[in-house]
């Protein structure tokens, strides 16, 4: 680029009026993602995830598979005692004689074995069959971030290799991809997973083998948004002057075009890997993302959490501590995920940047928040009179005008 063309550009409307914007619209020009509260709190809650699904095998006080069943006789027969349930005596041992009173026989004791709640020795107690939850929940962990981020990179990679070339070649092969997209946007996503997941019987031990079965099903949308984007870029100028002095295809592609689509580009990895850990718990949920007894051996997810507390009635009978967990933490991590998109979203977007301002500094340089319910803030020019309202004003469309150029 040239010196008159870096003139130009400095020349912004503030230049224009002889105005100077106020030191905290400048300082606003370098906001970046990590200055978001959202992005901020998603980042913290996504790395006590990854710290979590690092360490945490290693840190379970048990094995998941481990069961603390002990009898105080021969177990030979109904168990006795459990150390990790409890022990409740639905009917006490009695002795039992027919009608005219010869014949008598000791009835035994009916016992029943239940969880037992959070304690010292269990910190988020045990499961109906005397298994540790708190060491389930840590190493579910591991493979459902992994089967997440794996098979949300997988999709994502899809995603910009079908819409990017579909957006810029155009012609034949442009209707040829975006029937593709078309068509896996066409089918339910779950049907097809199930279908999938069927066939593949041993597709639950092997985290690579499941991510592809689910990021199969999740790459078509983003494919459809980058495809859209790269058609309103390649007919730009930056890209019109690389294809006049000859640059190939793949080059362009690769050097002009991907790099302004990065910040869509992580949003649908966001997105793919949001979706990937529902569809991966929601398998596992129903059973075909293979057990952890069985043969094949399946992975501990919170999904296969879910799948084993939901028959044995513990949300009705109040065994919280079972159910819950999981269901938490597929929750906090969806927010996560989402507080980061939301981020970079107005990283993205310039109009929405005033979000990464404090109400002392936006108040400062004359931009109004106005927060609505549901709705990011969006900068707002102040309709006050005055010099310095003015200022703030053209300093805000001054911003905008460079953070949406490419």
């Amino acid at each position: 680029m040239t010196a008159g063309a870096a003139t130009t550009r400095t020349e912004t409307p503030l230049a224009a009026a002889g105005l100077q914007p106020p030191p905290s619209v400048l300082r606003s020009r370098g906001l970046r993602v990590p200055r978001s509260p959202k992005v901020i709190a998603g980042l913290a809650i996504l790395a006590v995830f990854v710290v979590i699904a690092v360490i945490g095998p290693v840190i379970a006080p048990y094995s998941p598979n481990e069961t603390g069943i002990y009898c105080r006789t021969a177990c030979s027969g109904a168990r006795a005692a459990a150390a990790w349930l409890q022990t409740i005596v639905v009917h006490p041992a009695e002795q039992v004689c027919n009608a005219a009173g010869t014949v008598c026989f000791n009835s035994p004791a009916v016992l029943a074995f239940l969880p037992k709640p959070p304690s010292g020795a269990h910190w988020l107690g045990t499961t109906v069959f005397a298994q540790d939850v708190w060491s389930q929940l840590l190493v579910s962990t591991r493979a459902t971030l992994l089967v997440g981020f794996i098979a949300g990179a997988i999709a994502t990679a899809l995603s910009v290799l079908v819409g990017v070339t579909a957006g810029y070649l155009g012609g034949n092969a442009d209707e040829g991809l975006s029937l593709l997209s078309n068509v896996f946007l066409a089918i339910p996503g779950l049907p097809l997973l199930i279908v999938l997941a069927s066939y593949v019987p041993s597709a639950g031990a092997n985290v690579i083998v499941i991510a592809l079965i689910v990021a199969v099903t999740g790459w078509a949308y983003g494919a459809r948004v980058l495809r859209a984007q790269t058609l309103s870029l390649r007919n730009r100028d930056f890209v019109e002057a690389a294809r006049v002095s000859g640059e190939g295809r793949m080059r362009i592609i690769v050097v002009e075009v991907l790099p302004n689509l990065l910040p869509i580009v992580a949003s649908t990895f966001l997105f793919t890997t949001l979706y990937a850990v529902g569809a991966y718990v929601a398998l596992a949920f129903l059973g075909l993302a293979g057990a952890p007894n069985a043969s094949p051996a399946g992975l501990w997810n919170w999904g296969e959490m879910l799948q084993q507390a939901y028959p044995q009635n513990a949300v009705a009978s109040g065994w919280w501590w079972w159910w819950l967990p999981p269901g938490f933490c597929i929750a906090l991590l969806g927010m996560g995920l989402a507080l980061l998109n939301f981020g970079i979203d107005e990283f993205v977007n310039p109009r929405l940047r005033a979000a990464g301002l404090s109400r002392r500094s936006a108040r400062r340089a004359g931009i109004s928040l106005r927060p609505r319910l549901g709705i990011t803030p969006v900068m707002h020019r102040r309709a006050t009179g005055g010099r310095h309202s003015a200022t703030a004003a053209v300093a805000t469309d001054a911003v905008g005008s460079e953070g949406a150029a490419p």
